[in-house]
């Protein structure tokens, strides 16, 4: 039986979702110290923004290497606060090493446009820092995600208001405590709290920016106040991502790529995959497959496939599964609440799933494949668009047409073709609908946590003094142009 956490205006408490034991307790931040965090970061921010680029990158480098000798106590902080994997919970934080880092060689090259204007002018364009930002980050990799924010928004010469998830409040604490023993004072300061503290900031004067990965309930909020306080919104929210599967392809190798985006993390990321749509042709061997493979990671050691993040969630996850089942889907693997204690779910292959499903329709957020067969790739990718959100999507296909088709018409940020997970380095995205509005990680967040001024400029026309005339000699003779030019010098 899973221990319910006490419920305290003061403090967060924490379940183990393996053990159900407390995992950790952390204080949360009073309005007078919400109000001190933001008041410190104002107070930095004219110094900070001043500093050269390549200073501000000097010391992200610097804080990536003193995260990464505290690399595997932030791992096991997460992994114990949100039962990830220890894998995955150390993959985490070494990414978000690599994004810092990444950061403080992109941060003094980051830099304005020469423009082509009229002969004997100039123009260009300068970056700015907005000013104070107030990062909002979740908890299913909240090292990588918060660095991902925090490095961008640091060396781009903004300060920073840091509030990480509550269910993760004691890594992010550790976290933002790393990193102010090395940065400036006032550069980021962390509160630590609930829902009502991440509100607190809200009221404040002289945020410029909402930087938010997250609820797409508390995006649409941060943007609604944002009409009044005139706050750059930058926001990764919710996705329902899909998978269309052609009937060209390997049944087994497809089973195993949706397998990977749906299961990975216990289902627990912003790109996994939510809906699955896969061709009539080779429905049977694909959902056979699937349901194999889901098999396979639910007998796995929680080391390999973990638990869900609380029993809130799973209680989310398994509403959504009851719904499917209430109109008519059938449940090939999964689906049932495990005896014992923790949080743990198995992965679950959902088949006959109807359109209106809670399962189809909305983001689950846990291990769950809905299956639904089409008559033609086509239809998988009008079913797959039919959606208000707009993260990601998958097509798995040999015809480079059909890829062709599925980036040209499926409205997400990111497609992706043949892999469900990957891409360059470097990569940015910007989610569309519900998902959020954006560039929220890579090279273009940079851009999103900088203003930008246009400069045009001209030589000024010199106007010389009565003693600067006498000292030019005037000729003999001249013509009337010149004679009156002469005079208009001479004033």
């Amino acid at each position: 039986m899973t221990l319910e956490a006490p419920t305290s205006t003061t403090e967060i408490v924490v379940l183990d979702p393996v053990t159900g034991e407390v995992a950790s307790t952390t204080a949360v931040a009073t309005p007078e110290q919400v109000h001190d965090a933001v008041s410190r970061a104002r107070a930095a921010f004219p110094t900070w923004s001043r500093t050269a680029p390549a200073d501000r990158g000097a010391l992200l480098r610097t804080a990536a290497e003193h995260l990464r000798a505290h690399a595997d106590e932030l791992a096991a902080l997460n992994t114990l606060e949100t039962g990830k994997t220890p894998g995955d919970a150390l993959g985490g934080v070494e990414a978000g090493i690599g994004t810092l880092l990444q950061d403080a060689e992109l941060g003094p090259l980051h830099r304005g446009e020469a423009l082509r204007g009229q002969h004997g002018a100039a123009d260009w364009t300068i970056p700015h820092p907005r000013g104070v930002v107030l990062a909002l980050t979740p908890w299913n990799d909240p090292v990588a995600v918060a660095l991902g924010i925090l490095g961008a928004a640091v060396v781009t010469g903004n300060t920073v208001v840091h509030k990480g998830s509550e269910r993760c409040p004691a890594t992010i604490a550790r976290l933002n405590e790393l990193l102010a023993e090395v940065l400036p004072d006032g550069v980021l300061v962390g509160v630590d709290g609930d829902a009502t503290t991440g509100e607190a900031p809200l009221a404040e004067h002289g945020i410029a920016v909402y930087a938010h990965v997250g609820s797409t309930a508390t995006g649409d909020r941060l943007a609604a106040v944002a009409t009044s306080t005139r706050a750059h919104v930058i926001r990764e929210n919710g996705g329902n991502d899909a998978i269309v599967i052609d009937a060209d392809v390997d049944p087994v190798w497809a089973a195993g790529q949706a397998a990977l985006g749906a299961f990975a993390n216990t289902g627990q990321i912003c790109t996994s995959v939510e809906r699955v749509y896969v061709h009539r042709a080779i429905a049977q061997e694909f959902v056979t497959a699937l349901v194999a493979e889901a098999d396979r990671r639910t007998a796995s050691p929680a080391t390999e496939y973990g638990p869900l993040v609380d029993e809130r969630l799973r209680t989310t996850v398994q509403q959504h599964v009851d719904d499917a089942v209430a109109r008519g889907a059938s449940i090939r693997t999964g689906g049932v609440v495990p005896e014992g204690s923790g949080t743990a779910y198995p992965a679950t292959v959902l088949t006959d799933v109807p359109d209106d499903a809670l399962a189809l329709t909305e983001e689950t957020f846990g291990p769950i494949a809905p299956v639904r067969v089409v008559d033609s790739f086509d239809e998988g990718l009008r079913l797959a668009a039919a959606d208000h959100y707009g993260l990601a999507a998958t097509v798995l296909t040999n015809d480079t047409g059909a890829a062709l088709r599925a980036a040209a018409t499926l409205p997400v940020g990111t497609v992706k073709v043949n892999a469900v997970f990957g891409g360059a380095p470097g990569g940015s995205a910007e989610p569309r609908g519900a998902s959020g509005a954006g560039f929220g990680y890579g090279p273009h967040l940079l851009d999103e946590m900088t203003t930008t001024t246009v400069v045009h400029l001209e030589a000024a026309t010199a106007r010389a003094t009565t003693r600067d005339a006498d000292t030019i000699d005037a000729p003999d003779t001249v013509d009337a142009p010149c004679t009156a030019a002469a005079e208009g010098f001479d004033r």
